[in-house]
């Protein structure tokens, strides 16, 4: 049987993973929780660049990879895309489609940290929801500022910061208590898509509060793109029954 390898680290991924037995492989980095449950092969940390991984692809008699990493992933997407050309092996991506402003949304986008620093130079109480960026920057934090930082580790903050570490889905109670207790006035955000960290932006659009949201990066094409885990999963299943 050709094996199949998933590039995850996301809910998506997971979704997907949950339905391969082996010898398929899911792929996710070292930093990412290693789920306990699963039928199929678990990989764990880095290729070493494409060359690492067109070496891996080839010694593993991988038939397709499927990129389901996270949509700021890019630089692994990258990876992928030139290591499956160079292999001759197909490239599958799950792309989750990017959340839509609405009416009464208030955003603002930024190219990069500096960016967004620039955006909430203004504000008081930002709650940033960008993952582990934000913790490099604690000792850049300014004097009028108060910083609220949700990420998915623990991590120690400092006098002028608090970190949340939690794992999403969030909804909209939660997040209510969350922006009030806390005093938010900005959030700051990936924009990430899907359901499970959304429940802010409605809580924002509610308390009319803007949000700075970190535009995301250009992708390389896949031979097959797919906006949800169920459809990529029914053609990977079939594309299994095929290669049998």
């Amino acid at each position: 049987m050709k094996r199949v390898l998933l590039l995850g680290g996301t809910g998506d991924a997971l979704a997907i993973a949950r339905r391969l037995t082996k010898p398929h492989v899911y792929s996710i980095a070292g930093l990412a929780r290693v789920p306990a449950d699963l039928a199929c092969e678990v990989r764990v940390g880095g290729f070493g660049g494409v060359a690492g991984l067109i070496n891996y692809l080839h010694a593993n008699d991988i038939a397709l990879v499927v990129d389901a990493t996270h949509p700021y992933a890019a630089r692994m997407s990258r990876h992928a895309r030139e290591a499956c050309t160079a292999a001759g092996i197909p490239l599958w991506a799950v792309r989750r489609p990017a959340w839509q402003s609405q009416p009464g949304d208030d955003w603002r986008e930024a190219a990069n940290w500096r960016g967004i620093v620039e955006e909430i130079a203004a504000f008081h109480r930002p709650l940033f929801t960008l993952g582990r960026e934000p913790l490099a920057h604690l000792d850049e934090i300014p004097a009028s500022q108060h910083w609220t930082i949700r990420c998915l580790d623990p991590h120690e903050g400092n006098a002028r910061a608090d970190i949340i570490d939690a794992r999403g889905p969030f909804d909209i109670g939660g997040e209510r208590a969350l922006i009030d207790a806390a005093r938010i006035d900005v959030i700051v955000s990936k924009n990430s898509g899907g359901k499970a960290t959304e429940a802010k932006l409605a809580v924002a659009r509610e308390r009319g509060l803007p949000v700075v949201m970190l535009v995301r990066p250009s992708l390389p094409a896949a031979e097959r793109e797919f906006d949800e885990p169920a459809s990529a999963l029914d053609a990977l299943l079939a594309f299994d029954t095929n290669t049998q």
